[in-house]
């Protein structure tokens, strides 16, 4: 019988698509892997009738009934009959939930899914299509809930949702270990062990509220997954990388920073690095978050807004709570600050020294880098600084080792929580050097690296592939929190900074401002909606006034006008004189005074003129 490894090695390596890695193995691959003992139901047939849903597992003992009008959702015993004389509306590949909007409630389905790799022994998904169905499918349809679809499509468009019916994507390897030392002996479904700070889809699954539809449940990952075979000195290993993005505090750039007051941060996100080899898994986690206290940085229509601090604030209890549950989780911290030293934001590096300090805490060190001006004029290699300060400690926690009968080598007793002001560009390239620096270490303890020999001399395919898939990997966690690819992906991607890429770095700032300012607003509320933060009150509109209806002041559209009629004037006066004399030049200066007035007052007024989300709109924009 062929193995999974024999398959594999007759894949060619992709290494500019870590992506999508072709087609899952072939059915007998799978069977001799176990592959097809599944957590969650896979292939399923979805019915349609005017009473239920009813999804059937092929091959299933039970099929999941879903009542289009009571909402009761019961799981049955197969081939009672409820399907005689039925033929399947679809077929689908999962269940993700179901949530109520303004009309009714809606059935979220997986439609198509694209194969990512195998993960040990269990195939790993990216989520390629979705429906939402409608309970009730001639309710009468108001325009705000059109948006309020609009908006829960653009949150499920989101780059990219990963999934699998068998291996728990939301836990590491180590978190993996000990919920299995916790759970009852008959095995919890998926979702209930998974780490719910990272499932994506939990306030919708949830609204199922039925006990026994555990292997109908899908959990969903945003973030990102790649899965890579590999070569180095004759030995064949995989190295695969998970970034899980956190539920709690989740928005986007600008409308989403510090942290609140249980302590949760903006843009947390959590990376480990797997290595599976000859029986043997290793894991190293790292994470990156926003800096934890209140501070915010809302859009003004300025390139960079000022970062301030929230006045009135606890930032002590803040960033104790923050640091109390990062010990629980994960051990000692150590805080790797990359913002810079100077004006606005080495006030908050000030703060967040300070209340390291003030915590005296001794499970938590702080290091603070000045990445830009320490690596200034593409001064780069001058990060090596920062990893010599960082080696003691990342030798001290370890990794997480264990054979796969269960015998555990080692643990990772700590973790390097690194951040910049987004925790994006700076935090990436710092992240992608630690790895680098543990699978040096990891690939040496196994043998597949010789004593003393780096993993970046042992192959360059395999170098080209580490460095594309963490500039993947800044990619994905940028789009997702900032809505552009990330910054100083040159120097990942090539090991060097380079003017095309800093040119390419100035377009992808430009598209950050334009987003930031005038789209981020929507793509906040449909995070917000999706996640359950906000419920919908079914007299929106009526005798609830709608938060989707604009409350724009006079300012909003008055200046913009003038500023067009000004600019157009003054270039009609510029271009089409008759003759150039005093009465032109009076004409041109009035023009081009009314444009400064006009662009001034835009941007003395600019919070007017952002979009703002509208189901939590900031407290300094609810009253213009």
């Amino acid at each position: 019988m062929p193995s999974w490894l024999d398959w594999c090695s007759c894949q060619s390596a992709i290494p500019d698509a870590p992506f999508d890695l072709g087609q899952p193995p072939p059915p007998e691959i799978m069977e001799s892997m176990g592959l097809e003992e599944k957590a969650v139901y896979d292939d399923m047939n979805l019915y349609i009738t005017p009473e239920s849903f009813i999804i059937e597992p092929n091959g299933g003992p039970e099929v999941l009934v879903i009542g289009r009008h009571d909402k009761v959702t019961r799981v049955q015993p197969a081939g009672g009959g409820q399907l005689a004389n039925l033929r399947p509306t679809r077929r689908i590949c999962g269940v993700l939930g179901t949530i109520h909007l303004l009309s009714c409630d809606y059935l979220l389905v997986a439609t198509h899914r694209l194969f990512v790799g195998v993960l040990n022994s269990a195939v790993v998904w990216r989520l390629a299509g979705y429906d939402i169905i409608p309970y009730i499918p001639n309710a009468i349809q108001r325009k705000e809930n059109e948006t309020y679809l609009r908006l829960l499509r653009q949150t499920l468009d989101t780059k990219y949702f990963y999934f699998s019916y068998r291996y728990d994507l939301t836990n590491s390897l180590q978190r993996q270990r000990e919920v299995a030392a916790q759970s009852r002996p008959e095995q919890p479904g998926l979702l209930q062990r998974a780490e719910q700070r990272f499932v994506w889809n939990g306030y919708v699954l949830r609204q199922f509220q039925c006990d026994k539809m555990e292997k109908f449940q899908l959990p969903l990952v945003l973030g990102f997954v790649s899965i890579n075979q590999v070569q180095i000195n004759g030995q064949t290993f995989f190295w695969s990388i998970i970034t899980r993005r956190s539920v709690q505090r989740a928005g986007t750039r600008l409308f989403c920073r510090g942290g609140d007051e249980q302590g949760h941060v903006a843009n947390f996100v959590e990376t480990e690095q797997i290595v599976e080899f000859n029986g043997q898994l290793t894991g190293f986690v790292q994470t990156r978050g926003s800096m934890p206290f209140h501070w915010h940085q809302l859009p003004n229509l300025r390139y960079k807004p000022r970062p301030v601090l929230v006045p009135g604030k606890d930032h002590l209890a803040a960033c104790t709570l923050h640091f109390n549950e990062q010990i629980k989780l994960y051990g000692d911290n150590v805080a790797v600050n990359l913002v810079d030293h100077k004006g606005a934001e080495g006030e908050l590096e000030a703060t967040y020294a300070r209340l390291v300090r003030e915590m005296a805490n001794p499970k938590v060190r702080y290091e603070s880098f000045d990445f830009h001006s320490e690596c200034r004029k593409m001064r780069w290699d001058r990060l090596n600084i920062l990893i010599d300060r960082l080696a003691h400690e990342q030798d001290q926690f370890g990794v997480y080792h264990v054979f796969d009968d269960g015998k555990l080598v080692s643990t990772q007793t700590g973790v390097f929580r690194t951040n910049c002001i987004d925790c994006l560009d700076r935090t990436n390239v710092v992240q992608s050097m630690l790895a680098r620096r543990s699978l040096t270490a990891v690939l040496q303890k196994l043998g597949v690296l010789h004593v003393g020999q780096r993993v970046e001399q042992a192959s360059a395919i395999f170098e080209s592939t580490f460095k594309g898939v963490w500039a993947d990997n800044a990619d994905l966690v940028s789009l997702q929190y900032s809505g552009t690819c990330a910054l100083k992906t040159d120097f990942t991607r090539t090991g060097k900074r380079t003017k095309a890429g800093a040119l390419q770095d100035g377009k992808n700032s430009l598209m950050r401002y334009y987003l930031n300012n005038f789209a981020d607003g929507q793509r906040q509320d449909g995070i917000d909606l999706f996640l359950g933060k906000y419920l919908i009150n079914d007299n929106e509109g009526g005798a609830v006034p709608s938060p989707l209806e604009s409350k724009r002041g006079w300012r909003f559209f008055t200046f913009p006008s003038v500023l067009l009629m000004a600019v157009a004037m003054f270039m009609i006066t510029m271009t089409y004189p008759t003759e150039f004399n005093t009465e032109n030049l009076l004409f041109m200066l009035f023009w081009g005074a009314m444009i400064a007035v006009s662009a001034t007052g835009i941007l003395h007024y600019g919070i007017e003129f952002v979009q703002w989300p509208r189901l939590f709109p900031p407290i300094s924009f609810r009253d213009p």
